[in-house]
């Protein structure tokens, strides 16, 4: 993978001094300043909201229905308190974690998230090209703008995330077009039967395709950082972006008065799709939206070499249990046969690490890092990487931990007991 100038930093200290070194909390790395007041990933949100138009920021904010679980992802990480063990020598620690072979610099990546072209200029390629670059892992969405050829040529190694067309020819087609684009790592999104009921989208004026408005304009006019440096400047470089890697072939345009977006027949898929896919894709296959542990079972008898716990960031099922609550369960059913991942609701290091002492191998995030690339573009995606990194190292320093290894349920404690996690 390549190496950012952070990286080459630390491993010229590394060569120095023969420890690992350390990110130097509080020091100014030559931010652009509209990044210098951004210290946390929550305040990639409040920056986005004023710069994007209300309904892309509203598409990607947004939840289902009364957004309960939405809300239920950030609460479910309040119930659990870390116990840290102290005086231990923690200089030498490390957060390096491995999946599919592969050694990545954190235990976190990039969700899957859908159209970000149109919030970011190169929104996919941005945040592909610079998770390589900070050496952790990318999903590219289904849903994106950019063709999954270019987006992999820019930045191998991503991850490609599929939702199933409903019909076998097209889902074939797809999955051959994924392997010949060089992707070795493919994961398939099933908590989508139907689309689900996002009133919020409604409210905001947003659709896909995108249809001109009164309404659409004013809000481009008064967003003319967005206006001009995303979307004018993507019409004069590439044209009107398409959907262009849902099918094998070319999808619908982004902004159309009449264009439909073909997202039929997934209500009848079912685990003898998923098994038809095991035999025709030879890489790494990752299942996305498991949150019973039948589900998770299932998933590794048919092959799956991982599993995402996940409830889609509370976008799809209102009312879904929040991931981080059945996630012991599901790893001590199949943990030990594949690898389990989680996203949805992860905002800070400590939460990082709340779902891997939960059991979790790797964690992924999705609107925190589409916001940093709309504010600040690779550089954004950057600093919001740096920032959840450290947060991970500050709080692996003062829970005594030198590895990943050793971020397991004896650091952490559920509600107001003093025990071990009781399901675990």
């Amino acid at each position: 993978m390549m190496t950012s100038q952070t990286e080459v930093a630390r491993s010229q200290a590394v060569a120095s001094t023969g420890k690992p070194a350390k990110p130097a909390y509080g020091v100014n790395r030559q931010l652009h300043r509209r990044l210098r007041p951004i210290l946390s990933l929550a305040d990639f949100e409040v920056a986005a909201k004023r710069m994007l138009p209300r309904p892309i920021f509203g598409y990607i904010a947004g939840a289902a229905e009364d957004e309960r679980s939405l809300a239920a992802n950030r609460t479910a990480f309040d119930e659990f308190r870390f116990r840290p063990k102290v005086l231990v020598d923690v200089s030498g620690r490390s957060q390096a974690t491995e999946i599919f072979g592969q050694r990545y610099a954190a235990p976190f990546g990039v969700a899957p998230v859908g159209i970000s072209a149109i919030a970011a200029y190169r929104g996919d390629v941005v945040l592909a090209q610079t998770a390589r670059e900070e050496r952790i892992p990318a999903i590219m969405s289904g849903t994106s703008l950019i063709p999954m050829e270019t987006v992999h040529a820019a930045a191998p190694g991503t991850w490609f995330q599929a939702y199933l067309p409903g019909d076998a020819t097209r889902r074939d087609a797809l999955i051959d077009r994924i392997e010949a684009a060089g992707f070795e790592t493919l994961v398939l999104t099933v908590d989508i039967p139907v689309w689900a009921n996002r009133e919020n989208n409604v409210r905001t004026g947003f659709s896909l395709p995108l249809r001109p408005s009164v309404r659409l304009a004013f809000d481009g006019v008064f967003r003319p950082r967005w206006l001009a440096g995303t979307f004018a400047r993507t019409l004069i470089s590439s044209g009107m972006p398409h959907f262009e890697n849902s099918f094998a072939s070319r999808g619908a345009p982004i902004l159309s008065a009449s264009a439909i977006r073909d997202t039929t027949g997934r209500d009848h898929l079912s685990w003898t799709d998923i098994e038809r896919i095991r035999k025709r894709w030879r890489g790494n296959l990752v299942i996305k939206g498991i949150l019973h542990k039948s589900d998770a079972e299932r998933a590794v008898a048919l092959g799956a070499d991982g599993i995402i716990v996940s409830n889609h960031g509370g976008r799809q099922l209102d009312g879904a249990v929040e991931p981080l609550a059945v996630l012991p369960e599901i790893c001590e059913a199949v943990a030990h046969k594949t690898t389990v991942m989680m996203d949805s609701g992860i905002r800070r290091g400590g939460d990082v690490l709340k779902a891997l002492a939960l059991g979790a191998r790797f964690v992924f995030l999705g609107r925190p890092f589409i916001y940093a690339a709309a504010v600040g573009g690779a550089e954004g995606v950057r600093h919001a990487i740096t920032l959840l990194r450290d947060e991970v190292d500050r709080n692996m320093a003062m829970l005594g931990a030198t590895t990943i290894a050793d971020v397991n349920d004896t650091v952490i404690v559920q509600g107001h007991g003093t025990g071990r996690i009781a399901s675990r």
